[in-house]
């Protein structure tokens, strides 16, 4: 397995805890950070705009995605120009369509047009990519955020959909592709494989990071023991 410093996919912290997003930040293979509003709901953030603005304030030297809240394309185009104009490593994260199944190709051509900065989201197709690409801007940096763990989740195999987004996305060098929804460490390697330039991994999956190239009969034995250690914890008795 090739080792973490050798990877070429770069890691993006995806999370809404402000003291863990400062913390993952600091760390040096951590090159971003994502969050959405279901990550802050959970996180109990109350004021959306404040938050990120403080996240913002904290971190500048590498970027952060926030995502406009609307789902009519007038109201997202406002909340984009906003939240590009917090700060300049901001990207705004325009999810595909709206709620009612309505492209957002032309307010991704607006705003690109306009240079701000996209992470184009919740995408699980590569129809959808062929239909959003046209309108990314080659002048204006972008990530097109494939949720390969979405895919899977449906049992579908994600690596030839991501294999096939690369080269797709290779015919606009400013435009990224995003591994989003990872599931698993092997996520990481499996991204870098099919020339994801991103990935974004949650904090449960970073922790992970220890393991790799653990000794496999060693694992083997730390199970064991933490079955031992459960079982005797718990009193069971046979």
């Amino acid at each position: 397995m090739i080792s973490l410093e050798r990877l070429k996919v770069r890691i993006f912290a995806d999370g809404a805890d402000r003291a863990g997003m400062l913390e993952l930040h600091a760390r040096p293979y951590i090159k971003g950070l994502t969050t959405n509003p279901t990550l802050m709901r959970k996180a109990g953030v109350a004021n959306y705009r404040a938050f990120a603005r403080d996240v913002l304030a904290a971190i500048r030297d590498k970027p952060v995605s926030f995502e406009v809240l609307a789902d009519d394309f007038e109201s997202m185009e406002r909340q984009a120009r906003e939240i590009a104009s917090w700060a300049d490593n901001v990207y705004v994260k325009i999810p595909v369509t709206n709620t009612q199944r309505e492209s957002s190709r032309a307010l991704i051509k607006r705003l690109a047009d306009y240079q701000v900065k996209l992470n184009v989201t919740a995408i699980t197709t590569l129809e959808q990519i062929r239909d959003i690409l046209p309108a990314l801007n080659p002048a204006t940096p972008s990530f097109v955020s494939v949720f390969a763990g979405r895919i899977a989740d449906t049992g579908m195999d994600p690596l030839p959909v991501m294999a096939r987004a690369a080269r797709l996305l290779s015919e606009n060098p400013a435009a990224e592709l995003m591994w989003a929804s990872s599931r698993e460490l092997l996520n990481i390697f499996q991204a870098d494989s099919v020339g994801c330039a991103v990935i974004t991994v949650t904090r449960d999956i970073l922790d992970k990071l220890t393991l790799i190239g653990y000794d496999l009969t060693e694992y083997s034995l730390d199970t064991v023991k933490m079955f031992r250690d459960d079982a005797q914890v718990a009193g069971f008795s046979l």
